[in-house]
C-alpha cells in the first residue's frame, strides 16, 4: 500500500494534542512533538511521531512522568550530573545540553552526565542546539529497554542496544554545519519497526534471527522467538557500542544492559556529553576557514556513482528536511493507523 503523505503541521498537532491530553503542559507537549515531526523532517522516521504509540503505552504503565525537569545532583565546576526521574528526554536533554552551553560558553568547557530518562529522542537535536551556540559537541548515549535487541560482535543473541554517538561542530560563513548522528547497530531499532510496520525486508547482513542465522526479516525483533540487530563494522561499531554502555550508562551512574533485576521500566536512556568552546583552543576564523578547507577537499573526490555526490555528515538530513517541508511526510499506512489510534483513544482525535 502506498504511504500517507501528512503535512508537518497537522502531525505536529496531532502529536501535541496527545501529549496534552495525557497530562503534558503546553511546553512539555511542544517541545516533544517537534522533536519528534522534526525527526520525521530529517528522514529520521525511525526517531519520529511513530513512537507516539510506546510513549502513550509507557505513559499508561507509569514508565513515563510528565512535567519533570531535569535536577541537578551535582556540580563541581565544568561538570554536571543530573537525574531525569523518567521525566520525557526531550525535555531533560534540552535542558541539559542547556546548561552545558551556558557553562561551555562562559568557561570553555562542559561535561555532564544525565541518567534516567526516558527516550531522549534524536540525540542529533542537541548536536543542533550545541552548533547553533557556535560550540562543539559531543554525546554518547546507551539505551536500557526490556530485552537488549543488538548482538555483539561474533555473538548470536541480543546484549546491548542502538547506543547512539553524536558529534556536531558549528558552521562558518563559508561552510555549513557538520553534525554526525548515528546508532552503533547496523540500523537503529526504530528502522527496524518502520520496515516492519511497512511489510519490507531489511538489507543482508543487518538481522540475525533467535539461531543467530542472518535474515532479512525485521519481524524478528517484534515476534517470538526474538533475534537481534548486527553492530554495524562489525568489531569497530561493537567496541563504540559497549564504550556507550560504559560512559553514559555507567560513568553517569544510571542503568546497563546487563542487570536482568529491572524489570520493565519502559525505554530508559543515560547520557554523557563533552561541550567546547571552539575559540578557546584555536582562532576562531582560522578554525572556519580550515574546515571549510577539508570538507571541500573531502567533497570534491570524484563520486563512484554520479547518482550519489560526496556529502559531510548533516547534508542528507538537510535535504530530506527541504523536500519534506515543501512536499509532506511520507508514513506508512500501519504507522499512520497507529498514530491515529493512540490519538483517537484519548480523545485527541474523533
Amino acid at each position: 500500500m502506498d504511504d500517507v503523505i501528512v503535512q508537518h503541521g497537522a502531525l505536529r498537532s496531532l502529536v501535541r494534542d496527545t501529549l496534552t491530553a495525557t497530562g503534558s503542559n503546553a511546553d512539555e507537549a511542544k517541545i516533544v512533538s517537534d522533536q519528534l515531526v522534526d525527526a520525521n523532517l530529517t528522514g529520521h522516521d525511525s526517531h519520529g511521531a511513530g513512537l507516539l504509540p510506546m510513549y502513550m503505552r509507557d505513559r499508561k504503565a507509569g514508565n513515563v512522568h510528565p512535567n519533570l525537569h531535569a535536577k541537578l545532583l551535582r556540580e563541581d565546576g565544568p561538570i554536571g550530573v543530573f537525574a531525569g526521574g523518567l521525566g520525557y528526554g526531550q525535555v531533560l536533554g534540552k535542558e541539559v545540553t542547556e546548561w552545558g552551553i551556558a557553562k561551555a560558553q562562559k568557561s570553555g568547557s562542559a561535561i555532564l552526565a544525565l541518567r534516567d530518562s526516558y527516550h531522549v529522542g534524536r540525540v542529533g537535536s542537541y548536536g543542533v542546539q550545541v552548533y547553533e551556540a557556535g560550540l562543539v559537541g559531543i554525546f554518547f548515549v546507551n539505551v536500557v529497554f526490556g530485552s537488549p535487541r543488538v548482538a555483539p560482535y561474533g555473538g548470536s543473541d541480543g546484549r546491548l542496544h542502538t547506543n547512539p554517538i553524536c558529534i556536531a561542530v558549528p558552521g562558518g560563513k563559508d561552510h555549513l554545519p557538520v553534525l554526525l548522528d548515528f546508532a552503533t547497530s547496523k540500523v537503529a531499532v526504530g528502522k527496524v519497526r518502520v520496515a516492519y510496520n511497512a511489510k519490507k525486508k531489511l538489507p543482508p547482513d543487518t538481522l540475525i534471527d533467535a539461531k543467530g542465522q542472518p535474515t532479512t526479516d525485521p519481524a524478528v525483533l517484534y515476534e517470538e522467538p526474538l533475534g537481534a540487530v548486527l553492530p554495524f563494522g562489525e568489531h569497530k561499531g561493537s567496541g563504540l557500542a559497549v564504550m556507550c554502555e560504559l560512559l553514559a550508562g555507567v560513568l553517569t551512574g544510571g542503568t546497563t544492559n546487563h542487570d536482568s533485576g529491572l524489570g520493565n521500566r519502559g525505554l530508559i536512556n543515560n547520557m554523557f556529553a563533552i561541550i567546547v568552546d571552539p575559540a578557546r583552543f584555536t582562532e576562531t576564523g582560522l578554525f572556519h576557514s580550515q574546515i571549510a578547507e577539508v570538507l571541500h577537499h573531502v567533497t570534491a573526490s570524484p563520486p563512484a556513482s554520479p547518482e550519489h555526490p560526496v556529502m559531510v555528515a548533516g547534508e542528507p538530513e538537510r535535504r530530506t528536511q527541504a523536500a519534506r517541508l515543501a512536499s509532506g511526510i511520507p508514513v506508512d499506512p500501519t504507522t499512520w493507523r497507529e498514530i491515529q489510534d493512540t490519538a483517537r483513544s484519548v480523545g485527541a482525535l474523533k
